[in-house]
């Protein structure tokens, strides 16, 4: 594996291990790990990689699917995509947990968050996964549109249903709030 898929492979380790910190810490002693969407979606990013150090580098060295980009401006875009989704997701549960009227969801929220990422996407989570995803199979492999077609639309789907609930449950502002802002990417989407 090329230096880049290795930063890449450390920024998931990295979601992986804040996002298992911050559950714990938001749900309390009862932590239940298959709720949290960013812990599903690390440890399917480390089933990946491990098919791609497994796979690649011993059985199939020459099969396009788990071949590693090789090029240096693909690496780099890659891994700086990878690394703005990370913490694009990482920032907004951040914020999202600063909040004590919001315990790491929208459910049951008595405050809309407005701020940090959140002034500019109204899921950014989300968002930063995508991206994240993108980047990995820019910058590492193919085999990286996998989660990305699996949880794309999950992620879309489930931003609308958060959605609709938000406008039930704030129907003055968040209205305004969506007219404001994007839905996944900043500036773009």
């Amino acid at each position: 594996m090329k230096i880049y898929g290795w930063l890449i492979l450390a920024l998931w380790l990295t979601l992986i291990a804040y996002w298992a910190v911050a559950a714990r810490r938001s749900i309390g002693g009862r932590w239940i790990w298959w709720r949290e969407i960013g812990l599903r979606l690390g440890f399917f990013a480390l089933l990946v990689q491990a098919l791609l150090v497994t796979v690649a580098d011993d059985a199939a060295p020459t099969a396009w699917l788990y071949a590693s980009n090789s090029g240096r401006l693909t690496g780099l875009v890659g891994l700086l995509l990878c690394a703005s989704g990370i913490g694009l997701a990482i920032l907004g549960r951040v914020y999202l947990s600063r909040n004590p009227g919001v315990a790491g969801s929208n459910r049951g929220a008595t405050v809309l968050v407005t701020s940090g990422p959140y002034g500019f996407v109204r899921h950014p989570i989300y968002g930063g996964m995508l991206v994240a995803m993108l980047g990995s199979a820019i910058g590492q492999s193919v085999l990286w549109l996998l989660p990305l077609i699996v949880y794309g639309p999950y992620f879309v789907r489930s931003a609308r249903h958060e959605e609709a609930l938000l406008v039930e449950q704030f129907p003055e502002s968040y209205p305004s709030y969506m007219k404001r802002t994007k839905m996944l990417l900043p500036f773009l989407l």
